[in-house]
């Protein structure tokens, strides 16, 4: 793989920084080898996001990352309107001039930018603006995703930068540790960069061909591999006053099932403080009637809790809803076997 190292400046370990926090975690399609944020400089980036080690470490600047090996920058973060921090320009610009590749999956793009393209040829390195592959899909929906016999759990939340790739990520790869056949479809740029083959991102693309899109991946997915089980990564939220989420997702790939992320501590939309989460009872009652399936599920984003309210909470909401509440990052066992009487 191509060792990148992911700049992330002021923004890791937070929702702005997802993008860095999903490649930290998992990634097939680049070895990470540095996340760049000066505010944990020298500290390991799995001990800060996750509380256990797992060898990428945390540096401040361009130069470390090339003397680590790093071939790539990826810009790490995923902004309000997908800008460019105006405080990265510098750092894209060492890591050309070091000759390293840009991938870069904001809304704004580097190669259109034209400092940063010609700096490009200069050094004769790559841009990739990951949004920009997907902006010429123009597939319509047909209905072929009724041959899809794979069991489709989507994986939709209360909000926007909720954890829900991340519970996707963690299932998918838990069934097929335990000798089942699954696959992810990812729907934004950070399936994409964690290399999950089955992706294509949402608002790339022209509204009119998002569904058949959206069908078009998951029913290539089912020619190709034939999996037992495929694992829908949701957007947005379908409640989001900004990122209203999840109704594509439903109607174009037809789930099974759907799982809800959910984080208890989190009382407003991420980014919206004027605009309070609507209930979690909400939420299931309106998943279900727009897909006419169940929430077998409830994903806990442990944001901000201690171990003894992570505990209360689930034991709550198992009593409330009659379903299993687990926490992605720590346990599986209850939800596998769910799945897999689906």
């Amino acid at each position: 793989m191509e060792k990148a190292a992911v700049l992330s400046e002021g923004c890791f370990a937070t929702t702005y920084g997802k993008t860095a926090n999903g490649l930290v975690r998992y990634s097939k399609k680049y070895e990470i080898v540095a996340v760049i944020d000066s505010r944990y400089y020298g500290m390991d980036a799995g001990y800060v996001l996750m509380g256990r080690q797992n060898g990428i470490k945390i540096i401040n600047n361009i130069n470390e990352a090339k003397a680590m090996g790093a071939e790539t920058l990826i810009i790490g973060v995923a902004t309000d309107g997908g800008y460019l921090p105006v405080e990265y320009r510098k750092y894209v610009s060492e890591a050309i001039e070091n000759n390293m590749n840009i991938v870069n999956g904001l809304h704004q793009y580097i190669s259109n930018d034209s400092e940063f393209s010609k700096l490009a040829e200069a050094h004769r390195v790559n841009i990739v603006d990951v949004r920009k592959i997907f902006n010429n899909y123009e597939y319509s929906f047909t209905g072929k995703i009724e041959e899809v016999k794979s069991k489709k759990i989507a994986v939709l939340g209360t909000d926007s930068a909720i954890g829900k790739r991340t519970t996707a990520v963690y299932l998918n790869d838990a069934m097929n540790r335990q000798n089942r056949k699954s696959e992810l479809i990812g729907t934004g740029q950070t399936s994409w960069m964690q290399g999950f083959p089955y992706t294509v991102v949402m608002d790339s693309i022209i509204n009119d061909f998002v569904a058949g899109s959206l069908e078009y991946i998951t029913y290539k997915a089912w020619q190709e591999k034939h999996p037992d089980y495929m694992f829908l990564e949701g957007q947005g939220s379908i409640l989001h006053p900004a990122y209203p989420g999840g109704f594509e997702i439903i109607g174009a790939m037809r789930p099974d099932a759907i799982i809800l992320q959910h984080a208890p501590k989190r009382k407003f939309y991420d980014g919206f403080p004027e605009y309070p989460i609507e209930s979690l009872e909400k939420y299931i009652k309106v998943l279900e009637l727009v897909s006419n399936k169940k929430v077998i599920a409830i994903s806990l984003n442990i944001e901000n809790m201690e171990m003894r309210e992570i505990e209360k909470e689930k034991t709550e909401l198992e009593r409330k809803y009659n379903i299993p509440v687990f926490d992605p990052l720590h346990e599986f066992e209850n939800i596998t076997s769910v799945i897999s009487d689906l």
